[in-house]
C-alpha cells in the first residue's frame, strides 16, 4: 500500500511497534474490499450539504451597491472635480444658499442653466456643463451629511432632471460622442489606452446611468408625479418617438464597435452596466417568477424559482396545471388553508411533470409490447392495453402540463401549413418584441461581442496579445510607481472584471427569459447563436477554477466606495488594509454571476441532446462537482439540473461513484414521472443525429423569422388590385422625353393596330 501511495516500503514488518514505543496508538489496518472503495467514493463526491451562505437572489443588489459599482477607484478624484465645476456656476447664483435649500422651481430653474450650456459649440465647456449634471445626479454630496442622504438627494435630483429633458440631451451627445471619428482615430493611435481617452464618453455615460438606475427603483413613498414619469421614461425607452431605434440597440453598437477594433477607447462597463439596467425596468427578471409563487408544492426550503416553473416555459398555464394537480389531492378539503396544504405531501415538496411526447413515447413503447404496432400520435385510443396500462396513461394524463413554448410551436407549424386561411398573425407590441425587431439582423454579432468582452474578464482567461483591452476605463494615465499603488490598481482592475461579467451574465439571461415568454423562436435564436460562439464551453471555463476563491473574493476597498468616500474622510491606506478587504462572507456579484451564469447553460441545454452532450465532452461533471462545494440552495440546485440531464450518459460507474450527488439530484430537482435519468434506459440516452437536430431547428427559426419580419412586395401571397378603375387611376412614372413621342407612340401602338376579335373570343 505504501509503495502503491509512492512512499518507500517499511523495512519493519510490524508498524505498530515503532508507535507504541513513541506512546502512540496502534494504526489501524488498512481497508479492504468494500471498505476501500467505499472511503474512495465518499472522497470523491462533493459536498452536497445544506446551505450555509445567507444569500437572497435578485434582480439587482441593494441600490448603494449598484451605484457603487458605476466608478472604478480610478476615477475618485473626479467626484471634487465635478463638485467644483457645479460650484463654479452656482455659488454666484445661490447667494450663499446650498442645494437643499432651494425649493423645487429654484431648483428647475438653476437645471435649465445647466442644461443651455450643453449647447453651446465649445468642448470644453459642454463637458463643465455635463459634469455640473453629474453632480447633481450624484446627490450633491457637498451638502451631506450621511450616506442616506447622498443616495435621497441623487434619487429626488434625478427625477427633476428627467422631467426637465436631461435624458434626450444626453442621449444626443452621446450619439455625436459615439460617431467622433476624430476621438477614434486618436485612441487608434495611442499605443496605450488610458482613463482620460474615454472622458467625455463616462460623464454622459454616468449620468444616464444614474437616471436610469434612480428612477427605476420603485418604493412606496414615491409621489403619483414620480410614478407618472417612471412609466412616462419605461416608454421612451421601449418606443422611441423621434427615432425607430430603442436605446438598447445604440448600446449594442457601441459594444460592438468596441470589440471590433474601431473604438477601444470606449468605457465598456458602463456601457454595460447601462444596457443590463435600461433592459430590467421594461424587463423585470422576477416578473416571470409569480407562477412558481402560486406552487403549492413548491420547496420553501430550498428558497429558489425552480428554473421559473421549471424553466416557466411561459407560465400562463400555471392555473391549469394547479387545477390538474388539485386532482391528485381529493382528500384535502377546499376550505383548508394553503400552508397546510404545503405541508401536507410527505415525498418530494413538487408534483412531477408530464410533457405530451413522454405520453407518446409510453404509448408508443406499450403498443409495441402488446399489440404489435403502434397510432403515431394517438394518445387516446386504449384498445388492446391491459388495465395497468389505462391506469398508468390516466395518472400520466393528470400531471400533464402544456408549456407556452408548445403552444407557439404549434401555432407556428398551423401559420406555416396554412398562410392564406388563416392570414397574418397579429403581434403584440410588448417592449421585447421592439427590441427583437430592432436586434434581429445584427444579434449573432451582438451575442459574439458579449461573449468576446465575458472571456476577456474571465478570471481564468489569460492575457493574450490578440485579446480585446477591457481595462480602457480604469487604467490611470500615469501607472503606479509604490507598492500601495500598484496593490490598489490590482484591486480595482479585479473589481472591473468581476463587474463586466456580473453585467453581461445579468444580461444575458435577461434576454433570454424574455424572449422565451415573448415567443419561443425568439429565445431559440438567441440561444443557438450563443451555442455557435462557443458559451458552452466558455461558461465551463469559467467554474473550472476554484470557485470557492472566487465567491470570497476580496476585491473591494469599501472605504473608497461610493457614496461612502463623499461623506467621510479617507483614511490612510496601507498594505495590510488592503490586504485584508471587507468584513462580508462572500461577494455579492461574484455568487450572483455564478447563479446566472448557471442558469444561463441550464436554458441553452434543457432538452437538446446535442447540448447536453456538449456537457459529456467537455467533462463538465467533475467541474460542475466542484461548484458543489458552494453551500448556498440555488447554486446548488441549478448545478444539479446540469448533472441530472447528462447522468444518463456518463454511465453505470460514474453513477455508482457518485450516490452522494446522485441522492442530491433526487431530494432537491423536480422530476418528470417517466423520466428514467438514474438508469441511462430513457429512449433520449441512444445514438441521435445531433446535427440535424440543430439544423431541423435553426430552418423552424428561419421560417419564423422570415415569416413575421421579413416583407418582401413582391410575394406570390401579396394581393392583387382587380379594380378597373383603381388600376386605371393609378399615376405611373414616366420617362422625361415620353411627352415629346406620346402622340407617335398612341399612333403606332394604339390607332394603326387591328383589333383582332378572334382572339379575344378565342379567350373567352
Amino acid at each position: 500500500m505504501e509503495e502503491a501511495a509512492g512512499g518507500t516500503p517499511n523495512p519493519n514488518p510490524n508498524p505498530n511497534a515503532g508507535r507504541a514505543r513513541m506512546g502512540q496508538p496502534p494504526a489501524q489496518p488498512p481497508p479492504k474490499g468494500r471498505e476501500l472503495f467505499r472511503g474512495q467514493r465518499k472522497e470523491s463526491e462533493g459536498s452536497v450539504d445544506f446551505p450555509t451562505v445567507e444569500f437572497e437572489y435578485g434582480d439587482t443588489d441593494s441600490r448603494g451597491a449598484e451605484l457603487a459599482e458605476l466608478y472604478s477607484y480610478t476615477e475618485e478624484p473626479e467626484l471634487s472635480t465635478n463638485r467644483r465645476c457645479f460650484e463654479e456656476e452656482f455659488c454666484p447664483q445661490a447667494r450663499g444658499r446650498q442645494w437643499p435649500q432651494l425649493d423645487t422651481a429654484q431648483q428647475k430653474a438653476h437645471i435649465l442653466r445647466l442644461l443651455e450650456g450643453l449647447e453651446v459649440v465649445s468642448r470644453e465647456r459642454r463637458l463643465r456643463a455635463a459634469r455640473a449634471i453629474l453632480y447633481l445626479a450624484q446627490g450633491v454630496f457637498g451638502d451631506c451629511e450621511s450616506e442616506g442622504d447622498v443616495l435621497h438627494w441623487s434619487r429626488h435630483n434625478s427625477f427633476l432632471l428627467y422631467q426637465l429633458g436631461t435624458f434626450s440631451a444626453f442621449l444626443e451627445l452621446l450619439s455625436m460622442e459615439i460617431d467622433n471619428s476624430q476621438a477614434c482615430s486618436s485612441a487608434l493611435r495611442k499605443p496605450a489606452i488610458s482613463l482620460a481617452d474615454s472622458t467625455e464618453l463616462r460623464v454622459l455615460l454616468s449620468v444616464m446611468y444614474l437616471l436610469v438606475e434612480n428612477i427605476r427603483v420603485e418604493l412606496e413613498t414615491d409621489p403619483p408625479e414620480w410614478k407618472s414619469c417612471r412609466e412616462t421614461f419605461r416608454t421612451e425607452l421601449s418606443f422611441p418617438v423621434r427615432s425607430d431605434e430603442p436605446f438598447a440597440l445604440l448600446l449594442f453598437t457601441m459594444v460592438t464597435k468596441f470589440c471590433s477594433g474601431h473604438a477601444p477607447h470606449f468605457p465598456m462597463k458602463k456601457v454595460l452596466l447601462l444596457l443590463w439596467k435600461v433592459l430590467l425596468p421594461l424587463m423585470k427578471q422576477d416578473s416571470l417568477d409569480i407562477y412558481n409563487e402560486r406552487d403549492p408544492f413548491k420547496n420553501d426550503e430550498a428558497g429558489v424559482d425552480e428554473e421559473e416553473g421549471d424553466e416557466v416555459d411561459g407560465g400562463i398555464e400555471g392555473e391549469l396545471d394547479l387545477m390538474e394537480r388539485d386532482a391528485l389531492l381529493p382528500t384535502i378539503p377546499a376550505q383548508r388553508p394553503p400552508i397546510e396544504r404545503v405541508l401536507f405531501p410527505k415525498g418530494l415538496p413538487w408534483a412531477p411533470k408530464v410533457r405530451q411526447k413522454d405520453i407518446e413515447h409510453f404509448l408508443e413503447a406499450s403498443r409495441n409490447k402488446f399489440i404489435g404496432f403502434t397510432l403515431g400520435q394517438d394518445t387516446e385510443t386504449l384498445i388492446g392495453l391491459p388495465r395497468p396500462i389505462h391506469e398508468s396513461v390516466k395518472t400520466l394524463k393528470q400531471h400533464k402540463y402544456i408549456s407556452i413554448s408548445d403552444v407557439q410551436i404549434k401555432n407556428e407549424e398551423e401559420l406555416e401549413k396554412c398562410p392564406m386561411s388563416l392570414g397574418e398573425e397579429e403581434v403584440q407590441e410588448t417592449p421585447c418584441e421592439v427590441l427583437y425587431r430592432a436586434i434581429l439582423y445584427n444579434l449573432p454579432q451582438y451575442m459574439i461581442a458579449l461573449l468576446k468582452i465575458l472571456l476577456a474578464a474571465a478570471p481564468t482567461s489569460k492575457a493574450k496579445t490578440d485579446s480585446i483591452n477591457i481595462l480602457a476605463d480604469v487604467l490611470p494615465e500615469e501607472m503606479p510607481i509604490t507598492v500601495l499603488q500598484s496593490m490598489k490598481l490590482g484591486i480595482d482592475v479585479n473589481r472591473h472584471k468581476e463587474i463586466i461579467v456580473k453585467s453581461i451574465s445579468a444580461l444575458l439571461l435577461l434576454l433570454l427569459k424574455h424572449f422565451k415568454l415573448n415567443h419561443i423562436y425568439q429565445f431559440e435564436y438567441v440561444s443557438q447563436h450563443l451555442v455557435f460562439a462557443n458559451c458552452i464551453p466558455l461558461i465551463l471555463k469559467f467554474f473550472n477554477q476554484n470557485i470557492m476563491s472566487y465567491i470570497t473574493a476580496k476585491n473591494s476597498i469599501s472605504v473608497l466606495d461610493y457614496p461612502h468616500c463623499t461623506v467621510h474622510d479617507l483614511p490612510e491606506l496601507t498594505a495590510e488594509s488592503l490586504e485584508a478587504g471587507d468584513n462580508n462572507q462572500f461577494c455579492w456579484r461574484n455568487l450572483f454571476s455564478c447563479i446566472n451564469l448557471l442558469r444561463i447553460l441550464n436554458k441553452l441545454t434543457k432538452w437538446k441532446h446535442s447540448r447536453t452532450m456538449m456537457l459529456v465532452v467537455f467533462k463538465s461533471a467533475p467541474i460542475l462537482k466542484r461548484a458543489l462545494k458552494v453551500k448556498q440552495a440555488m447554486m446548488q440546485l441549478y448545478v444539479l439540473k446540469l448533472l441530472k440531464i447528462q447522468t444518463k450518459y456518463l454511465g453505470r460507474q460514474w453513477r455508482k461513484s457518485n450516490m452522494k450527488t446522485m441522492s442530491a439530484i433526487y431530494q432537491k430537482v423536480r422530476h418528470r414521472m417517466n423520466d428514467d435519468w438514474a438508469y441511462g434506459n430513457d429512449i433520449d440516452a441512444r445514438p441521435w443525429d445531433f446535427q440535424a437536430e440543430e439544423c431541423t431547428l435553426r430552418a423552424s427559426i428561419e421560417a419564423f423569422n422570415s415569416r413575421r419580419y421579413d416583407k418582401p412586395q413582391d410575394s406570390e401571397f401579396a394581393p392583387v388590385d382587380n379594380c378597373l378603375q383603381s388600376v386605371l387611376g393609378q399615376r405611373l412614372e414616366l420617362p422625361e422625353d415620353f411627352h415629346y413621342s406620346y402622340e407617335l407612340w398612341l399612333e403606332r401602338e394604339v390607332f394603326s393596330q387591328p383589333i383582332r376579335w378572334e382572339e379575344l373570343l378565342r379567350y373567352q
